[in-house]
């Protein structure tokens, strides 16, 4: 079985379901670069204004879900340039995968499969866990960091290292996060309000209120970076020197149809930002080739 499989397979979904984040809002938007963009990359999906097209999405709750406990990962797929200048930006809320190899990832759901019950061995999940404690580190940080009570205003990962080369052919690893933009602005109501509505009709209102933007941000790297291992994040990564690239504004909702028509595969970058060097890059390639190819 593929790990497209193995996935439908651990969440219980059918044959032509996305694999994972399965639910999820089509919006469209427009990107703004920074003056600094091109200090990073000279890759034109960065430093050139541009529509964007995306998708949040979240994983574990159902589409109009309430999720009180924050206990469900979440996802921000973009599209930034235009003509033959596209990259596609896969993100998450929380800076590390669950597995570090394909081989790993794979047998981390295999442990999950749902017996005849319905629900997988305990015993097993938890064997798997002993010998393999680098896969608790998501679920550890989420449970630490629970995300906001809404999707406009959580913060999302590339938890990959992106070798990132400029005009003047200077290469150097990045990872991307994407803030909130005035994320302060929103008080206690405002998240009462999203834990009464649901994710999906808390984003809509936000976006019709024309109150939806990100920062892109290039977290820089330093000597001796793991850029292999996307279980682990950089030494003090939350403090470390960032640029910002630009910024999205999410000015309408889309189609469903279309976000699942084009679709996003990490695969996809313009000139000046190159592919990550870990196995999960490689193997996310793949998957979300076939997923697409599987769902028409």
């Amino acid at each position: 079985m593929s790990v497209v499989d193995v996935l439908r397979a651990v969440a219980g979904r059918p044959p032509k379901a996305r694999a994972s984040f399965c639910w999820g809002r089509c919006v469209r938007g427009t990107y703004a670069p920074s003056d600094q963009a091109k200090e990073i990359t000279k890759s034109r999906s960065f430093t050139m204004p541009s529509r964007v097209l995306a998708r949040f999405s979240a994983d574990g709750v159902s589409a109009n879900a309430v999720d009180i406990d924050g206990c469900s990962l979440r996802g921000l797929s973009f599209r930034l340039g235009s003509g033959n200048q596209l990259s596609d930006i896969v993100t998450q809320s929380v800076p590390v995968h669950f597995a570090g190899t394909l081989d790993q990832m794979l047998a981390f759901l295999q442990a999950r499969m749902p017996g005849p019950d319905g629900t997988p061995d305990m015993a097993r999940v938890e064997a798997f866990s002993a010998a393999n404690p680098e896969t608790l580190r998501q679920a550890s940080y989420l449970a630490a960091n629970p995300p906001p009570a809404s999707l406009a205003c959580t913060t999302y990962w590339g938890v990959h290292a992106f070798p990132a080369t400029n005009a003047r052919g200077e290469t150097r690893f990045i990872k991307f996060k994407v803030a909130p933009v005035g994320d302060e602005r929103w008080p206690s109501e405002h998240a009462t309000t999203a834990k009464s509505t649901g994710l999906l009709r808390d984003l809509d209102s936000r976006i019709a209120a024309r109150d939806v933007r990100f920062s892109v941000m290039a977290l820089l790297d330093r000597p001796g970076d793991p850029v292999m291992d996307v279980t682990i994040r950089w030494p003090d990564e939350d403090g470390r020197e960032a640029v910002r690239l630009g910024t999205i504004v999410i000015t309408r909702t889309e189609s469903n149809e279309t976000c699942d028509a084009s679709g996003f595969n990490p695969a996809n970058l313009a000139e000046g930002i190159g592919h990550p060097p870990d196995e999960i890059f490689a193997a996310r390639r793949d998957a979300y080739a076939l997923s697409q190819t599987e769902r028409r």
